[in-house]
């Protein structure tokens, strides 16, 4: 019996994982307990809700692994400001006492917090080992996929040295092949564009995807021309002169300004077409960067499957593109492909790589749906909503599902919460706000006054797997949100030739399917296939919806505002619940409307508690 605990943390994203024989017992984000988005603290609510899921104490753990080597991160560090010296001496200044003080030592940083957990002293700890940044990505990738063998491709801002990494997995193996490194990146180029289009960098990388749609890519020639020196087989070098990343404290330059005409977009202005464009635009080259590595990759290494992680691979775009070109026979993404995942791959490479255990391959991927955390029970639930003297009715679950389609059906908005959290940034069904996908106001009304976000921002179809290709250019499955594809053809409105002419946000306002909720100003939706095996209630209360309307799938957004992380506990649901223009919401068997709730649970700076992000 060898219990693995992994851990990734004091960037971003913290996250802890645990393995039992390979196989995953739990997994979480810190941000869903400490309700901070991206928290980098040291993950202990996620360390000890892992430890209460498999009912051990922590000196039961066999390794701890943390997700990277702070050794090899602070040399690039160190290489990188003697390189520009002395441009970057401000950042070197600003930098060094973290990594003198937490970072460089951090053995005993986390041995520190570990025995706190433990409440015992560090010579009974488990034995701490620790993987580098992209081996810990590739595991994620490859050890919970469903292939025997398979090429792996990790993609992000950087690491310890490396941005993209090629690796082959085989067995219990994953074997390095090459690596682009630091600070030529994809993630952080795309990263650029984000702060340049006045985003927050680290989560506006989605609403720069979102966005893309609404422009032309009119910069994509002069990104490959001045920033980005492509090579035919997809490897690249970036021109450092337009970039400030390296050395200073922002992600671009003046002379980045220069190139593109203006300053960066300030934070929360009105967005113009130009700032359309430029989304387009570098969605378009990190696409054909993405393409021509695999076409490479492919080559290379004569495997039919592939494995996607780092946060590139959240790049739902860009995966349903390589879907639709297939290269490769398959691809299976790691819903937690950024740097929570991290704490996963880091577990699993010990198990098979350090201790050399034997890997069994299913039919399907080993995430279990990626509900690996928190649930609730209905007596837990019952008895806190009596004691805020909530008002609601407790339903077994056909009366349920039959009630909750009909509320959808009705136009409602349902905050659905249910079984275990949802382990990476998508929404799955458990911790979830539905709509009708056929209500040509529900996009609007959910972005606008529920979860107080752009409205330009689309939203995802949930549906019953295997009626998926009824609705979308799509065979293959999506259970993790990670692939995009087009609306059927037949499902389509004829648009205007006046219409055809609109531009901006303005083009928000034209109804393009039948599923307009659900349709992307360019006909794409991202899309979760929801399968009975892995989640047997959602998939229950679609086909209910399917029964009443015809329809087998629900629109479907993370439980949270802007700036929140997704509900945890039903208290976090509770209270969303109350400070939103949600109708309903459902907490496992308990049903409770809105009208019917005590106005003293509203609290109008709740909000307030929240960065925007």
């Amino acid at each position: 019996m060898t219990f693995i605990l992994g851990i990734s943390a004091y960037y971003h994203d913290s996250a802890a994982a645990l393995i039992q024989n390979g196989i995953i017992i739990a997994a979480a984000q810190e941000e869903r307990f400490t309700r901070q988005k991206h928290d980098p603290a040291f993950p202990e609510h996620a360390v000890n809700y892992c430890l209460t899921e498999a009912n051990i104490k922590l000196t039961d753990v066999d390794y701890v692994v943390f997700y990277d080597k702070p050794i090899l991160k602070f040399d690039r560090l160190l290489e990188t400001y003697l390189a520009y010296a002395p441009k970057g001496f401000t950042s070197f200044v600003k930098a060094m006492p973290t990594w003198l003080k937490d970072k460089l030592y951090l053995k005993i940083t986390l041995n520190q917090e570990l025995a706190k957990i433990a409440n015992c002293d560090k010579k009974s700890l488990p034995l701490l080992l620790f993987t580098e940044h992209h081996q810990s990505h590739a595991a994620s990738a490859f050890y919970p996929s469903p292939f025997e063998k398979a090429a792996v491709i990790c993609l992000d801002g950087v690491g310890e040295w490396a941005t993209t990494s090629v690796w082959l997995g085989e067995n219990n193996k994953l074997t390095p092949e090459w690596q682009l490194d630091f600070p030529h990146s994809l993630g952080l180029l795309y990263s650029a564009f984000t702060y340049y289009t006045g985003f927050k960098v680290n989560s506006g990388e989605y609403k720069l995807m979102g966005l893309a749609p609404y422009g032309e890519p009119l910069y994509a020639d002069l990104i490959l021309e001045k920033l980005v020196d492509l090579k035919k087989d997809g490897t690249f070098q970036l021109d450092m002169q337009y970039f400030n990343y390296a050395t200073g404290l922002s992600m671009t330059n003046s002379r980045f300004d220069n190139l593109f005409g203006a300053p960066p977009r300030k934070p929360e202005s009105p967005l113009t077409q130009r700032e359309m464009d430029l989304a387009a635009s570098i969605q378009y080259v990190t696409e054909e960067v993405i393409i021509r590595l695999s076409n490479t990759v492919r080559n290379e290494l004569n495997v039919d499957n592939l494995c996607l992680a780092g946060g590139v691979a959240l790049n739902c775009v860009a995966n349903g593109r390589l879907l639709k070109e297939k290269i490769f026979k398959d691809i299976w993404v790691q819903p937690a492909a950024g740097d929570a995942g991290g704490a996963l791959g880091a577990a699993f490479s010990i198990y098979y790589e350090y201790l050399n255990e034997q890997r069994k391959v299913g039919e399907t991927d080993s995430m279990s749906g990626s509900y690996l955390g928190p649930s609730y029970k209905n007596n837990d639930i019952k008895n806190h909503l009596d004691s805020i003297d909530a008002r609601y009715i407790h339903m077994p679950d056909a009366e349920l599902f039959l009630n909750v389609a009909k509320l959808l059906a009705d136009g409602n908005v349902i905050g659905w919460y249910q079984g275990r959290m949802e382990f990476g940034p998508r929404a799955l069904g458990n911790r979830s706000i539905l709509g009708d996908p056929r209500n040509a106001e529900m996009q609007s009304k959910m972005n606008l006054k529920i979860k107080y976000r752009e409205s330009f921002r689309p939203f995802a179809p949930s549906v019953i797997y295997e009626h998926v290709s009824d609705y979308f250019e799509i065979e293959h499955d999506s259970p993790y949100m990670m692939f995009v594809a087009n609306v059927n053809r037949n499902r389509r409105l004829i648009i205007s030739e006046q219409s055809e002419k609109v531009i901006g946000l303005d083009k928000l306002k034209q109804q393009r399917s039948d599923i307009p909720a659900v349709t992307h100003i360019d006909y794409s939706s991202r899309i979760q296939t929801v399968h009975k095996e892995t989640n047997a209630r959602f998939y229950k209360l679609l086909n209910e919806f399917y029964k009443k309307t015809g329809y087998s799938l629900l629109v479907n957004t993370s439980f949270n505002i802007r700036g929140e992380p997704i509900v945890c506990t039903p208290e976090d649901a509770y209270r969303c619940f109350m400070n939103t223009e949600m109708d309903y919401l459902v907490l496992e068997n308990c049903l409770l409307q809105k009208s019917e709730q005590p106005k003293a649970a509203m609290n109008e700076e709740w909000i307030n508690n929240f960065e925007l992000d």
